[in-house]
């Protein structure tokens, strides 16, 4: 296997004729944790889209683009989804609200929105699916359906679903949009366990707040671009951050975690 995770020299992606993302370079090592951070649009959503194999890097023909994952420039997109597990507000929307929350969990196995006939469950899967769903705290609710769960709760299950394969790296886009202040300290405390227990993850993310405090590499995205990507300490100062927003902001730290002020 690569030492690599991710690499990505000039990668690109154009949509109508418009530069989503442009000529990223980018490396994340095996067993590296990295935010990324960055306003709307300004390509987030694009960089997981093409970390999952969603969608592919735009080649202008002259040969200086390269993208590897995990050690490969091809892939099966099956095979690479089952090493990346993926958290976002947009799979939790695409759930029906009658689906059980074990079903839920054991879709993480299939890539699908349910489990379905022509899918082979064996015992293995049922126990991976009631140990991570311990594992977050939701094993007493897997005969509920998803209409019955909180957000928080919700969450909790779709990180379960894509640790269910035990996956070598946990991506996770805006996972704490909608949560309350005490339910964000909750998901960043069991982020920081999570990391401690050996899960990578990298995580998007347009809020200082929601960084957890074990993660010391921040990239940061603009209008598609990359435009700091450093320690944690240097990234997160003051002119950085108006910088990245198009606004004077104050940045400040405190117990370990930073806060942006107008």
């Amino acid at each position: 296997m690569s030492e690599n995770a991710l690499e990505m020299k000039s990668v690109s992606v154009v949509r109508n004729g418009k530069y989503i993302l442009k000529d990223i370079d980018l490396t994340i090592a095996n067993g590296e944790n990295v935010v990324i951070l960055g306003p709307n649009g300004s390509g987030k959503t694009t960089l997981i889209k093409l970390f999952s194999g969603e969608i592919r890097p735009y080649y202008d023909g002259e040969g200086k683009s390269f993208m590897s994952i995990f050690g490969e420039t091809k892939w099966n997109v099956f095979e690479l989804r089952n090493k990346l597990g993926i958290v976002s507000m947009d799979l939790q929307n695409r759930f029906n609200n009658d689906v059980l929350v074990s079903d839920v969990i054991l879709s993480g196995y299939f890539g699908s929105m349910d489990v379905f006939r022509n899918h082979t469950v064996t015992q293995d899967m049922v126990r991976a699916v009631y140990n991570a769903a311990l594992r977050m705290g939701v094993e007493d609710k897997l005969e509920r359906t998803i209409a019955n769960l909180s957000l928080g709760e919700m969450r909790r299950v779709l990180i379960a679903r894509a640790l269910v394969s035990e996956p070598s790296m946990l991506i996770l886009d805006e996972p704490m949009t909608g949560l309350d202040i005490v339910m964000k300290d909750a998901f960043r405390k069991m982020f920081d366990i999570l990391t401690a227990s050996g899960v990578n993850i990298i995580m998007i993310t347009h809020e200082l707040e929601d960084i957890p405090e074990s993660v010391d590499r921040i990239i940061m995205l603009k209008d598609g671009e990359k435009i700091v990507d450093g320690k944690k300490t240097d990234v997160l100062t003051s002119e950085n951050i108006s910088n990245l927003f198009d606004a004077d902001i104050t940045v400040t730290k405190t117990d370990n975690s930073y806060h942006m002020t107008l």
